[in-house]
């Protein structure tokens, strides 16, 4: 295979302000996909699968297993296309599906047209990763990311809201009228504003043979797994955390109407921990935080266990206590993810766009299995969301102790 020379120090044109709020919006169009929804929930239980109402959350993994389909094909595209054409045509894809969501009749169209969306989106999500890996390596890599995680988790916090706002004036389909824009408004962005970052004599030829060496290149390394494997963990338990919480709040503390304040509330104040990565990661470097930040999970997640199996949390402390939680959860996010992400980039930076792809579509796929049934043992309260967040941080921690820092 032709092997590119490493773009690691390519220029970015925009100001590092604008480059940076650039790829926020461009990766949280996965996460504005999914909370936004959750709000929709019941009505679309209502009309679509009134019989069924648990049906309705196939709307959610729906969208990521597409996402995760995607991710593995978005990468190698944009190493032989480009950077900015294979995330416009994501945002293309992206843009078709979600009007054909909006004009689904059954839930099964519904379902098929947020597979199309997800696929979609995973252009936008793991492109940015790669264009970013052009022109940024190592611990720099991943402050500029904790700078994108930064913006990024406003829009993510702001979405079941946005949601609520929409649907009781246009329904559930308005939200995917508002998927529309946001798309169009970050490739609109991204076309005007940043330049390529692979110029044409560095792209990788979209060819069987050559994708097939770059793969086995990306998985063949000891470390790389590892790095898959924690993130696998992290998005697993992140992912069974969103597909329970709107559950955990209507049913356990009967707080339905005031979810979307709460969860945004939540999302901002848990912003937090990628500013303290941002000011931490050049001094401490990526692995200690990791390991920091799944230690404490997993200490915490356990503790939880304990004293709610136990009944030593007095009804008063219980929402608090969750809420609580609920926080370190998104905060520890903000202090791995990028990080994670940075440390199975930084040895790949001559296959970027590939190394993306696999990292991201291995992970996501593999931590939906891990949600699913962490969400469907939900029993009214929290605690098997509190035990499988101690086993993933607690595998997580393991695995990170057989890595050396970068």
């Amino acid at each position: 295979m032709t092997v590119r020379p490493d773009p690691a120090h390519a220029p970015a044109a925009l100001s590092r302000g604008e480059f940076v709020a650039l790829m926020a919006v461009l990766v949280a169009i996965v996460a504005f996909s999914i909370d936004a929804m959750l709000p929709a929930l019941p009505q679309i239980a209502a009309d679509l699968s009134p019989d069924n109402v648990n049906a309705a959350q196939l709307v959610l993994t729906a969208f990521v297993f597409g996402m995760g389909a995607g991710t593995l094909i978005a990468g190698p595209i944009s190493d032989a296309i480009g950077r900015k054409p294979a995330i416009t045509a994501g945002v293309a894809v992206y843009v078709a599906g979600s009007l054909a969501a909006a004009m689904a009749q059954s839930l099964e169209v519904l379902l098929v047209a947020r597979v199309v969306q997800g696929i979609g989106a995973a252009g936008p999500r793991i492109v940015s990763l790669a264009l970013v890996r052009d022109c940024f390596e190592g611990r720099r890599m991943a402050q500029i990311m904790s700078f994108v995680m930064m913006i990024f988790v406003l829009i993510p916090a702001v979405a079941p809201f946005i949601g609520s706002l929409i649907i009781p004036s246009f329904g559930w389909r308005g939200v995917f009228g508002a998927f529309v824009l946001f798309g169009l408004v970050g490739a609109i962005w991204l076309n005007l504003r940043q330049p390529e970052t692979l110029p044409p004599n560095a792209r990788v030829p979209l060819r069987a043979a050559v994708l097939k060496v770059a793969f086995l290149e990306v998985v063949g390394h000891p470390m790389v797994r590892i790095y898959i494997a924690v993130l696998t963990l992290g998005f697993g338990q992140m992912f069974a955390l969103l597909s329970s919480i709107q559950q955990i709040y209507a049913q356990t503390f009967d707080r339905a109407e005031t979810f979307a304040l709460w969860f945004m509330a939540m999302a901002v104040l848990s912003g937090l921990g990628t500013i303290v990565n941002a000011s931490l990661v050049m001094r401490l470097g990526m692995r200690r935080l990791a390991l920091a930040s799944y230690a404490a999970q997993t200490v915490l997640a356990a503790a939880l266990v304990v004293l709610w199996t136990a009944g030593l949390v007095p009804g008063w402390a219980a929402f608090p206590a969750f809420f609580f939680w609920t926080f370190t959860v998104f905060f520890m996010a903000g202090l791995t993810f990028g990080n994670l992400n940075a440390l199975a980039l930084q040895p790949l930076g001559h296959i970027a766009g590939m190394a993306a792809s696999v990292v991201g579509a291995v992970a996501t796929v593999l931590a939906v299995a891990i949600a699913a049934p962490i969400g469907l043992a939900f029993d009214g309260t929290p605690v098997p969301l509190f035990v499988g967040t101690a086993v993933c941080s607690a595998l997580a921690w393991a695995l990170m102790r057989r890595t050396v820092e970068s």
